[in-house]
Formats: C-alpha cells, structure tokens, sequence
C-alpha cells in the first residue's frame, strides 16, 4: 500500500517508467485520495505497482492496473499483483472489472488479453497524444 513518500515516488517511477502520460508527485498525492495504489519490490528492487479505482458514474466495474518494469516481465509478478488487485476491486463493490491499457505497450496488452481482459468497452485518445488507451473488460 502506498503510505509515505517514498512509496509514492517509487509508484510514480514505475508509472512513468511504462506510460508516457508523465506524472508530478502531486499528481500521484492526488489520486491515492480516490484510489488503491500499491508498489510491488523484488528483495530491494522496484518492480512494479497497481493501481485499484472504484467503481464510478461513468463505469459501474471497477478498474485494475498493473504495471511491471520490463526486467521483471514473464516471471509471474504481474499475475500475482494482478489477483492481489482482484481482491482488492472485488470490495470496492461493483460489477465485474475492466482495466486501461495503452495501446502502444504490447506487453501490458498481451498480459490483459491472457488474463481474461477482451471485451474493450472504451478506447480514447488524450488531447495532444496520438496513441490510445484501451478500456478492457474481464470476459473470463
């Protein structure tokens, strides 16, 4: 769970690290008032972290994301993080789950599709990007 400083910035790194939407400290401040964010460490290696939104007015699933570093891919952090995450979406209450992907990070689009995430429901492109982000829902 993201409590101190440190887990905050470390969460941040990783985020930036994968998405290229680049985020402030304040940001990250920011929306750990609305949302589950964890760090993930391999010993004292930084390796990933999650994200867990509640259900809103706009989407009645909540939403689950997991970000892996990519030297730590392909050894079964993200599948852990991803029913860690799971469990945590399934009190947030709601109904089923979806996750955000960018489109371009064909890892994180293989990992979501593998684990059940294949019904988009929503893809949009932030003002100024060219790339989209993919709304998935899990259908398994």
């Amino acid at each position: 769970m993201v409590v101190t400083d440190t887990d905050i910035e470390d969460w941040r790194q990783v985020h930036n690290a994968i998405i290229p939407d680049e985020l402030g400290f304040d940001d990250v401040r920011e929306r750990l008032q609305r949302n589950h964010l964890d760090v993930a460490y391999l010993g004292e290696a930084l390796v990933a972290c999650t994200t867990v939104r509640p259900p809103s007015p706009d989407l009645a699933e909540p939403i689950v994301i997991v970000r892996v570093l990519p030297d730590y891919r392909r050894q079964g952090i993200g599948a852990t993080l991803l029913e860690r995450a799971l469990g945590q979406a399934a009190e947030s209450g709601g109904e089923g789950v979806a996750t955000i992907v960018w489109e371009p990070n064909v890892d994180g689009l293989r990992f979501a599709t593998a684990h059940g995430f294949t019904d988009e429901i929503d893809r949009y492109v932030p003002d100024g990007e060219t790339s989209a982000y993919l709304t998935l829902r899990r259908t398994k």
